[in-house]
């Protein structure tokens, strides 16, 4: 099976490892994943992750983060937004707001992967990939 939506599968093998309760996962490696791994750890909603090499292929191994005995999940929901058949932009005066800012929304921009507060401050807009909250 080819994957249309790398995005929306490292989304959702996040979501489902959240869902069992593993303590970590593995996602195939890209740059703009890597960014929104970077995004989950400096907003923290996961504990960490590095980047693995398996034979020709690099994975991002990401731990996730749970509040005390595993019984509250830090990430409650991943919701991807912009889609291949319906991408999703939004200028720098229409940046979505998560949860009337308790969320964090993850755009791509011309200034790189950022989150809606960063996005702000820079003032630009871009792509919205996804929803953290």
């Amino acid at each position: 099976m080819t994957m249309s939506d790398p995005i929306a599968d490292m989304l959702t093998r996040i979501r489902n490892a959240n869902t069992a309760k593993h303590d970590t996962v593995d996602i195939p490696a890209s740059k703009m994943k890597l960014a929104i791994a970077d995004i989950l750890l400096k907003e923290g909603y996961v504990k960490g992750y590095e980047v693995v090499e398996v034979g020709n292929f690099k994975n991002i191994h990401v731990t996730l983060k749970y509040g005390k005995d595993k019984n509250v999940k830090i990430i409650t929901g991943l919701k991807r937004i912009s889609k291949p058949g319906l991408r999703v932009y939004a200028n720098r005066d229409e940046l979505p707001r998560v949860l009337g800012g308790l969320g964090t929304a993850i755009i791509s921009t011309n200034k790189g992967v950022i989150t809606d507060k960063e996005a702000r401050k820079l003032n630009v807009g871009g792509e919205v990939l996804a929803f953290v909250w």
